[in-house]
């Protein structure tokens, strides 16, 4: 399946869904990407894996972000047998409480990457079956990977 053909299949199921064009890596290979309202994620990440025409069947990257406003998730997806690469994104402007579906229900490796997500940005994902610190010890206040999180004894001042 062709990006635009992938593009095309995501769109019939979420006409919502933003769709850029797609950017070059330093490699020099495409990869769509696609951002989805949090809402709308588990069910999007549900169709990818289980359509036989897009079969997602390997989530090889899971990836929190710190946007400054928002806060967010990267998903990257491929599949083994159609060849075809996926970038999926979300976000949330809640940062007292982000809060996103868990996927580790399609994909086993999830679940460490939502715990190292959850340790070090604070995000959590609701139905993950034991969303607890993996770096982190579970007294550390704070989430070091967000650009508000302040560390006084390791600060580095200009």
């Amino acid at each position: 399946m062709t990006n635009e053909a992938l593009q095309q299949t995501i769109l019939s199921w979420f006409p919502d869904a933003e769709v850029p064009q797609p950017q070059f890596s330093e490699e020099g290979s495409q990869y769509l990407n696609v951002s989805i309202e949090a809402n709308q994620l588990h069910e999007l990440m549900q169709l990818l894996k289980n359509n036989p025409e897009t079969h997602f069947d390997y989530l090889f990257c899971l990836t929190g972000v710190d946007y400054g406003k928002e806060l967010g998730v990267v998903y990257h997806l491929e599949s083994t047998m159609h060849r075809h690469i996926l970038v999926v994104k979300v976000q949330t402007s809640d940062r007292e409480n982000p809060i996103f579906e868990s996927v580790q229900d399609l994909w086993a490796t999830a679940n460490y990457h939502e715990r190292e997500v959850f340790d070090f940005f604070g995000i959590k994902f609701s139905n993950h079956p034991n969303l607890k610190r993996l770096f982190l010890s579970e007294d550390w206040e704070g989430y070091p990977l967000r650009k508000d999180y302040v560390d006084e004894s390791n600060m580095v001042v200009k």
